[in-house]
């Protein structure tokens, strides 16, 4: 039977704020990817699934069985968070055997679960290295390894490329797509070409509740000849922030071109092909999204 995770009605609160409010997914396997704005829901969502919160109503199954047998759900769960350390004066070999022996593998399935996945993720000739030692993307891929070691039906991932340059976020994002072809990964991150890149169904989070829930596809259908594009100049363009929903804006010499959504088509802009960060945006200001945040840059590209 292939895995799925199931969740209605899920609500949280920390305090008197509610940090997730009638959540309700299905998520089968391969890549699932979350957006959402700081504060939209997402960690702590990714933590409940994780049982490292518990929910203050609704009901979570995770491949048939309820969230609240801990121990079980465990089992069959990795979990990379987007704050990772591990044991830094070990080598790697040292830490991972430790964590296996805590995952409950013989020495057996340590030596070899170990091997296949230091080889998986390029980490075998740094086996004898310090923690301490391994770069940034090293550290990302070896967290990895320590989420895949009870080899778990599903992989839970949090901002897992965050702080990494553009080759090795190729490569990360790549080396998720590979894992998923057996299991639910379940993605979350601010740059949205990983999303688009990646991931097939998507949901968006904002304000603990999800505005979307479906595929990439879709998403950028409904957003279908509302993107444009204009080109201006500089002194025009605080009005035009005043104005318009930008997404994005980018110099062209003496120029800036802007990428904005309206659902007037009689603007005097270029239609042009949505792209998921737009599509994303639409449903943002749908929602009642601040249209100075966009305007001023500090929504645009950025969704975590």
């Amino acid at each position: 039977m292939e895995p799925t995770i199931e969740i209605q009605h899920l609500t949280k609160f920390y305090g008197k704020k509610q940090a997730l409010c009638d959540v309700n997914l299905s998520i089968g396997p391969g890549m699932f990817g979350l957006l959402g704005r700081n504060g939209a829901g997402k960690t702590t969502l990714m933590k409940t699934l994780a049982t490292l919160l518990q929910k203050k109503s609704g009901t979570i199954t995770i491949c048939g069985i309820p969230v609240e047998h801990e121990k079980e759900i465990r089992k069959m769960i990795g979990y990379l968070p987007q704050e990772f350390s591990l044991y830094p004066s070990m080598t790697l070999l040292e830490a991972l055997d430790y964590l296996g022996i805590l995952s409950e593998l013989n020495k057996q399935e340590r030596k070899e679960r170990i091997d296949l996945l230091l080889e998986k993720v390029n980490l075998t000739e740094h086996r004898h290295k310090k923690v301490k030692a391994l770069s940034g993307g090293m550290k990302r891929r070896l967290g990895i390894v320590q989420a895949l070691l009870n080899n778990p039906k599903v992989l839970i991932v949090d901002e897992p490329t965050a702080g990494l340059d553009p080759e090795e976020r190729i490569r990360f994002r790549n080396l998720l797509s590979d894992v998923a072809q057996e299991r639910i990964v379940i993605l979350s991150t601010h740059i949205v070409g990983d999303i688009e890149a990646a991931c097939e169904n998507i949901a968006i989070l904002d304000g603990g509740k999800v505005l979307y829930h479906g595929t990439v596809d879709d998403l950028l259908t409904a957003a279908s000849g509302k993107v444009f594009t204009k080109l201006t100049d500089r002194q025009e363009l605080p009005e035009l922030k005043q104005k318009l929903f930008i997404t994005s804006m980018h110099t062209q010499g003496k120029n800036i071109a802007i990428r904005y959504l309206s659902d007037n088509a009689a603007l005097d802009g270029a239609v042009c092909e949505p792209n998921i960060e737009d599509a994303y945006m639409l449903y943002l200001k749908e929602n009642g999204a601040s249209l100075s945040s966009f305007a001023n840059g500090e929504i645009g590209g950025v969704c975590s």
